[in-house]
Order: C-alpha cells, then structure tokens, then sequence
C-alpha cells in the first residue's frame, strides 16, 4: 500500500528554540532581504495584490514558494473525486483551474514554474470569478510564459533514527522554456516516503491479565518517480491551450514482524510482507477558444493505473510444528477517462457558464487467497468476491449565474445535477441508476477596509470506492472486509461561512465555520449474518470551525519574525448501527493545533524556525471492535536555513524533537459488540524517534 505522508504551539517564550519547518524560502536579495517590511498587498478593485518583491526577505526560487507565504492563505487542494466536476483547488493560474488532476493540480505546477516568471499574486473573493465550485479566497497567479527558459532543483533525503532505511532519493528537477507559440515545462519528481516504528504491544484478558506480549517492528517506504511533460499553446488569435503527458513507475514494500509471547504457551513469531510495484500515466488536455459571444472550454482526462500488491503473513511457532501461511495477491487495473465542455459568456453585469462532463470510471480486479493446510503447504480458498469489474458512467450538468449585487457584494448561484449508472459488470445484479441535484449558492461580501467575508450553501453529491464493492482482506488487522453490491453515494447539505480581517503590519487572520448534514454516509455496517464491510448510515452531521494567523513582528521590534498559526475543533455524530445511539464519525480529526515560527535574521542569509502541532482523532467503529490509532498527539520540530550557500538554499531540520510515539488502543468484542462481551484489549506504545531532514534546492 502507499505510505501516506501527512504533515504533523509555539509558546512565545520558547521562541528562541523553535524555529517552524519552513514552508520554501531561498536566495536573498542584494540589499538585505530580512529588514524589508513583510508582505503587504495593495488593494485593486476587490483584489488583495502582491508582488514578488513583497517576499524578497524569503527569498523565493518558485512560484510556490511565493504562495506558501501569503499571509493567512491557507491553500486548499483538489478533491480527488472521479471526475472533474467543479473547481475545488483554491488557486489558479492566469485565472485558470488546472485540469492536472492526478499530478497535483495547480499546486505541482507552480513548484515548477521560476520566481522570475511570476509577475503577481492576486487574492479574489470566490463569488466574484464566475467559476463554479469555489468559495472563500482564492489566489491567482499571473505567470509571464514567454520569460527565457530557465531550470530548478530540489534534493531532499531525510534519515529517522529508528527502523526505517534512510530516505536518499527524494528530489525533482525541471525545466521551463517557450518555443514559438509552445511554452514548455520538462519534469522529473522522485516521490519517496518513510515509516517505520516499534516496540511493546500488549494483549490483555477481559480481566485485566496478560494474554500476549508482543515485540514488533514495522517499516514502510515507497518512491513514485514521475516523468511529466507540460506544454501550453498560445494562439491563433485568443485561444489558448495546454497538454500534460505523466508516466510513474511506482513501489511501495512494508514489513511488519514481532516477537510473540502467549500465556496458552503457542510462542512465536509473526511475519507480515507486502509489495506493490505498479505504474499509472495521464494525458490530460484542454483548449479553450472564442466562439460566438463567449469562449468554449475542451477539457480531456485519461488516467490508467495497474496496481499489482501482494500480501503475506507467516506464523512461525517455537513448538516446531509447520508454519501457518497466508497470501493475498490482488492485480488491479483502475481506468477513468473524463470529457467535459466549458461555455461562459457575459450578459451586461452577469457572467454565465454551462458545463456537461462525461465520466466513465473502471475498476478490474482479479483476486486470490490461499491457506496453509496441516502440513504448511499453501492452499488455494475459493473466495469469489475478491473478483469483480465495477464500472460507473456518470453525466453532470451545471449552469452557473455570477454577479455583482453591489460594489461590496457578489452573488454566484450554480445548479443542475448528475446522472449515473452503477454496476459491477461480472456480477448478477442488475446495473443501478442515480439521479442527484447539486448546486449551490455563494456569497462574496467586503463590508470595510481590510474586511471580508463569504456565504456559501451547496449539495453536494459524494462518490464511493470501487475497492468496497470486493471483499479486501486485511492480514495485518486480521479482518475479512466483506464487499457491499448495495453502496450508493452520500449526499450532504453544507454550510461555510469565511470572515478575513486585515490587522495591517501585524498580519493577517481569518476565522471558518462550518456545518454539514450528510445523508447515506459511508460507515462499517453489518453484512450477512456476521460480516461486516462498508455500507451507508442514514444520516450524519458534522460541525466545526478553523482559524488562520499571520502574526509579522516588526510592529515591536523582532524585524524578519512571524508566527503562523492555525487551531480549529470539529464535532460529528451518526448513529451507531448495531446500538443506535449518537457517536462519533469514525476516525475524523476533532481537534487540531499548528504553530509555526520563522525568523530571517537582518543583514544575514540565516533563517531559523520551529513548529508545535497537535492533533487528535476519534476512535474507530467497527462492529467487533473499537480503537483509536494516533501518533504523537504533539509533535515538535525545529530548522536552520541558510539562503545563499553558493547560490542555494540549505535547510537542515529535525522532527519530533520530543520523542512522540505511535499508539493504539484497542477493544476487542467476541461478537457484533452490541450483544457479545469483551474478549480482550489491545495497548501499542512504540517508539518513532527523531527524524533528520535536509532541503538542498536551486536554480539553473
């Protein structure tokens, strides 16, 4: 499986030894980069507007490296749902989405585009861009394709002290330029991730007695290396188009083993291995053009994934009798290919759009389980569900209406719907056909100076995974994960409402709040008699807010230092399958905690930071058990860079400066846990260790 990577309070007074992991700095300017005053936008219409010289003390190589220092822009990523759909990235570039939408949308894209192309950052109210799906602020970055060609390079290895092998490989390295009416951008990313942890697991009786001790080791890597190629078409006349071709070979091994000491006397040791070693391309393509009173869009998606993994447990006794073995192999083809149409006009003071979006979607898996039998041979187990086709076509419709009402406030109002046939190809139920309305309706309103604000309502239509439609065995865990025919998508009504205030010098905040009703949401329900797998609930709700900081220093004196700091809560309840009473949603994120200090020293090329971040989830309901998996809660890191080392940046940090661990806690049930007691409980407290980082990043 792929090693998922996720990024894990500054107290004032421990500011002098918590530098933040700093999100992209580089080379300084010639004059001293840190005494000139931190980011301030100027004011354009509706438009905060930056220049690139405004981040001169950070010393940008990349057009990313520019965003990642807007204050209090908290940049929103697209939703990997299948399909295109409506924009959800909160960026675009020369006021476009980007249709790259398995290579890291927009976002991978100015990671790859220099500093020096950048001509300004604009930061819009949603409502007032007339593109559907965005709400809050959204940054658009106007970027000069026709500036000489011009490269960029970036190593960065990191080292964890414990378990894992050492992290080396990590770095990309491109290449823009423009020839003719053709701009280029040339790419190769190596993507590598490490986990890896260990130590004292312990099985307890209902009774509170020792069953098992267990001593485990796991360790994790993957590496997705990425050729990609990007070309864009300026012309004839108006028209503008872009083509992205991507080919990624991919490997993700882990192993998990321990060493077993059971009270029944069965001692022993477990081995658990997976490989994946698979690959996926992209061609992804629009062309957008005047026609009649408006432009049409052309947008072509095609992404195919084939996603061989292998998973084996070993089970070896001290009393000598033959190991107990276990295998799953699975071979995966995952297809999408998505065609979709764009028409915008203007109408006096309104801005309409019309889109249709065809997408069809595949899931081809061929599945195997096999047992040892009495003498420790591997036998093959007919489990048909681990085979099956799942296809999906899916039709959607939108008309999109935005305005001004007043020169403070903008209106946008979408809707249509989405027509889908659902079916599992190779099975004997009949296909399934959906019907969902969708659309929303948005707010943009600037009461002040240095005030803004948006509404936003929307149905939202949400998607399900193939892979629940077939059972997936999990050895690790031990469960069967039985396949559910009968999944339908979920449904919710969302509420958001976003409020910015300018505080000048100091920087800048915002506060978001949400709440959300959801019909069918995906849960772990009953299957049969006594299986279980995923399913749908009636109905969920889901409630929270999240405040962004920016907090710049100079006002008092610390010139070059500002605290970035994000903090928000959320509460969830559904009703519990087997018990009916309100719970938590599984494993959501209802607490959360990131300080993030930077200081670039006056009249130096030295910066140094640190973080605090704190997370905490809730537990996980299935219907045997229940447990909460976390890692940390507080995690702290520290970093010292230096911006001009020959003309590089070097950035050397260190996480988990305080020994955070890996824990689990675990409620086992010998049955479905509304009538079946307690039959044992599971405590992991295991060792991560400090993790070492080094940022080498360049131009050429």
């Amino acid at each position: 499986m792929f090693v998922m990577r996720r990024r894990r309070l500054l107290l004032a007074g421990i500011a002098l030894l918590s530098p933040f992991p700093a999100l992209a700095q580089t080379a300084p300017a010639t004059a001293d980069p840190a005494v000139v005053p931190p980011p301030q936008a100027t004011t354009a219409g509706t438009k905060r507007v930056y220049s690139p010289a405004d981040f001169a003390r950070y010393a940008p190589k990349s057009a990313y490296d520019i965003l990642v220092q807007v204050p209090s822009f908290s940049i929103k990523e697209a939703e990997q749902e299948r399909g295109l759909g409506q924009a959800s990235e909160n960026v675009l570039i020369n006021g476009q989405r980007s249709a790259n939408k398995a290579g890291g949308g927009a976002i991978d894209e100015l990671r790859k585009t220099p500093v020096a192309n950048v001509e300004r950052i604009e930061i819009v109210d949603a409502a007032s861009l007339g593109i559907a799906g965005l709400s809050g602020q959204v940054a658009n970055i106007i970027v000069n394709r026709g500036a000489k060609g011009s490269g960029q390079f970036e190593w960065n290895p990191d080292i964890r002290a414990h378990y894992t092998k050492a992290n080396l490989l990590q770095g990309n390295v491109s290449y823009s330029g423009k020839s003719g009416p053709v701009d280029y951008t040339l790419a190769v990313k190596n993507d590598t991730g490490r986990g890896g942890f260990g130590g004292p697991i312990r099985i307890y009786e209902p009774d509170g007695t020792l069953r098992e001790a267990r001593d485990e080791v796991y360790h994790g890597e993957s590496s997705l290396v990425t050729f990609s190629g990007k070309f864009g078409l300026d012309g004839p006349g108006s028209s503008i188009g872009n083509l992205l071709l991507a080919y990624t070979p991919y490997w993700a091994p882990s192993f998990q083993g321990y060493r077993r000491t059971r009270a029944d006397g069965k001692d022993g040791r477990v081995t658990n291995r997976t490989k994946l070693s698979g690959w996926y391309y992209d061609v992804n393509g629009d062309y957008e053009f005047a026609l009649g009173p408006g432009r049409l869009k052309l947008i072509g998606v095609r992404h195919f994934d084939h996603e061989p993994i292998i998973s084996r447990q070993r089970i070896e006794l001290d009393s000598g009798a033959p190991d107990q073995l276990t295998r799953f192999d699975r071979d995966s083809r995952i297809g999408e290919t998505v065609a979709r149409s764009e028409y915008r006009w203007k109408t006096g003071r309104n801005d309409w759009q019309v889109s249709l979006e065809r997408a069809f979607n595949s899931l081809d898996q061929r599945g195997a389980y096999f047992q040892s039998d009495a003498g420790g041979v591997l036998q093959p187990v007919d489990l048909p569900g681990l085979t099956g086709n799942v296809q999906e076509v899916r039709y959607e419709g939108i008309v999109t209406l935005s305005r001004p009402l007043s020169p403070k406030l903008d209106l946008q109002v979408d809707g249509g719907g989405e027509i889908s046939r659902l079916e599992r190809v190779d099975g004997d139920l009949p296909a399934r056909k959906f019907f969902r309305p969708k659309g929303s309706i948005t707010l943009g309103w600037r009461p002040a100076a240095g005030w803004d604000a948006s509404l936003k309502l929307r149905r939202r239509v949400g998607q399900i995974s193939f892979y629940d439609f077939l059972d997936q065995p999990n050895l690790q865990s031990e469960r069967e994960n039985s396949g559910n025919p009968d999944l339908v998508p979920p449904q919710s009504w969302e509420l958001e409402t976003e409020v910015g205030r300018e505080l000048g010098a100091w920087g800048k905040t915002r506060l978001r709040a949400y709440a959300h009703r959801i019909d069918d949401i995906i849960d772990v329900v009953p299957i049969g008699e006594d299986s279980e797998g995923v399913g749908n609930l009636p109905r969920a709700t889901r409630f929270g807010f999240e405040s962004v900081s920016t907090i710049q220093f100079d006002p008092i004196g610390w010139t070059g230092a500002k605290l970035d700091a994000t903090f928000g809560a959320e509460r969830t309840r559904v009703k519990d399958p087997l018990t009916g009473e309100d719970r938590s949603i599984s494993g959501t994120r209802d607490r959360w905690m990131n300080l993030q200090l930077r200081h670039d020293i006056p009249r130096s090329d030295w910066a140094y930071g640190g973080s605090v971040n704190y997370d905490h989830y809730t537990p996980y309901f299935r219907l045997t058990e229940v447990y909460r998996s976390w890692e940390g809660p507080w995690w702290f890191g520290a970093f010292v860079e230096n911006k001009d080392v020959m003309g590089l940046t070097v950035r050397a940090e260190v996480s988990n400066i305080f020994n955070a661990r890996h824990r689990l806690e675990r409620v086992n049930y010998s049955g479905y846990r509304d009538a079946f007691p307690i039959s044992s409980r599971q405590s992991n407290n295991q060792l991560i260790g400090p993790i070492f980082e080094l940022l080498v990043k360049g131009t050429f």
